[in-house]
């Protein structure tokens, strides 16, 4: 990573002077940042993690999330979530955790952007149908094959490759992976705890998809609100929307039970970052760094709830048959598609051929397929398996 520059390399002076005034002692300034990799010309109006998130949202591998599968495939129907809106929602709740705690709100924004980058088509059965391909060559992650994408992949720049991001929104990537041994992922570690503005997205991330899964498998038929008698948190939740909402309607029953729930847990984490944030007189970055545990957390309580219900959904929604067919048919057809391009290698695209060389040929069949839409892997299938469907 290149060696930490002056702020004026980065970001107008005045824009330094306003985040003095308004961001906490211990958020994320611009004057703090690392830097980017290679050398970038600043910009005349844009700071530097304006930048980086204007560079995910302008980046291919996020107008892809909009048909990757977050839990039901995109064809299932017009209204459910996909990588995409998932995406958005997190970055909203983020951004406004962000501005609560006075944090940096930019370098939340992009973070929570970057944050999914890197999962393939159909979801989590896509990412262990790519892991099982990839055992023997260095292995899948989604995480990783985030930051590999952020670093390496994208190619909408002359002179260098990648996005050219911030160290801290990689940093940010590489902290979320799960695999810390990963050669790609170790030199982001040596700084300690991650960043209140990554442990932010995190936090948001878990209440969102958690919520949301829920609104889609209600939409979807897969559960129905008579199942949801079984889960605390629910009813909790339900209690104050009669309550408030005494003559609510059907149609508007929903959507209210979505916005309690991200409310009442928006409303927790906030409550509860900000005593931890006090008890432990947390006054520096250097202190969030050196901190034994993150500290964007819910209670206690909403953990237990929290946990709870990622119960059922797991038992009730991830499980369905509806959900393991549709995963089923998803892993199949990556396996499949692999297999072929790692036998016949000139079916790949020009742009992929030419990397075999420097990344191997399964590490490139395997960015090949991570890229991949759901729509496209499924369409790619039938051009390789089934000729004579028309697609």
């Amino acid at each position: 990573m290149a060696a930490p520059r002056s702020e004026e390399a980065f970001v107008p002076p005045d824009w330094l002077d306003r985040e003095e005034e308004v961001l906490a002692p211990y958020a994320m300034r611009t004057r703090q940042s690392r830097g980017r990799r290679h050398h970038d010309e600043p910009h005349p109006y844009r700071t530097l993690y304006q930048r980086d998130r204007d560079r995910v949202v302008h980046s291919t591998a996020f107008r892809r999330l909009m048909y990757k599968t977050q839990v039901l495939v995109t064809q299932t129907n017009d209204h459910h979530r996909t990588r995409l809106t998932h995406t958005l929602e997190v970055a909203q709740i983020s951004r406004t955790i962000a501005r609560q705690l006075r944090l940096n709100e930019d370098l939340t924004e992009a973070v929570a952007l970057a944050h999914d980058l890197g999962h393939p088509p159909f979801g989590h059965a896509g990412e262990e149908a790519l892991q099982e391909c990839m055992r023997e060559h260095g292995g899948f992650e989604h995480n990783r094959h985030g930051l590999r994408i952020l670093e390496y992949l994208e190619y909408r720049y002359v002179d260098f490759p990648g996005l050219n991001l911030s160290w801290e929104v990689l940093e940010a990537q590489a902290m979320h992976s799960r695999d810390r041994m990963a050669p790609e992922v170790r030199p982001f570690l040596d700084v300690g705890q991650a960043l209140l503005e990554a442990q932010v997205v995190d936090a948001a991330d878990s209440l969102a998809y958690n919520t949301h899964d829920l609104d889609d498998a209600l939409s979807a038929g897969l559960i129905s609100l008579s199942d949801l008698h079984e889960v605390e948190f629910w009813q909790m939740a339900e209690e104050g929307v009669r309550r408030k909402h005494p003559a609510i309607g059907p149609l508007q029953f929903q959507p209210a039970m979505v916005r309690a729930l991200i409310d009442f847990q928006v409303s927790d984490l906030l409550e509860n970052t900000r005593m931890r944030l006090q008890d432990e007189n947390i006054q520096t970055v250097a202190q969030v760094r050196s901190h034994q545990a993150v500290l964007v957390t819910p209670s206690r309580r909403v953990q237990e709830l929290k946990a709870r219900l990622e119960g059922f959904l797991h038992e009730r929604v991830y499980r369905h048959y509806r959900v393991m067919r549709m995963a089923t048919k998803g892993r199949r057809f990556l396996e499949r598609l692999f297999r072929e391009y790692s036998r016949v290698p000139a079916q790949l695209p020009e742009r992929y051929a030419r990397r075999v060389t420097e990344s191997g040929l399964e590490r490139t069949v395997c960015d090949y397929l991570a890229g991949m839409t759901d729509r496209f892997a499924q369409d790619e299938y039938l051009r390789l398996f089934e000729p004579y469907t028309t697609v």
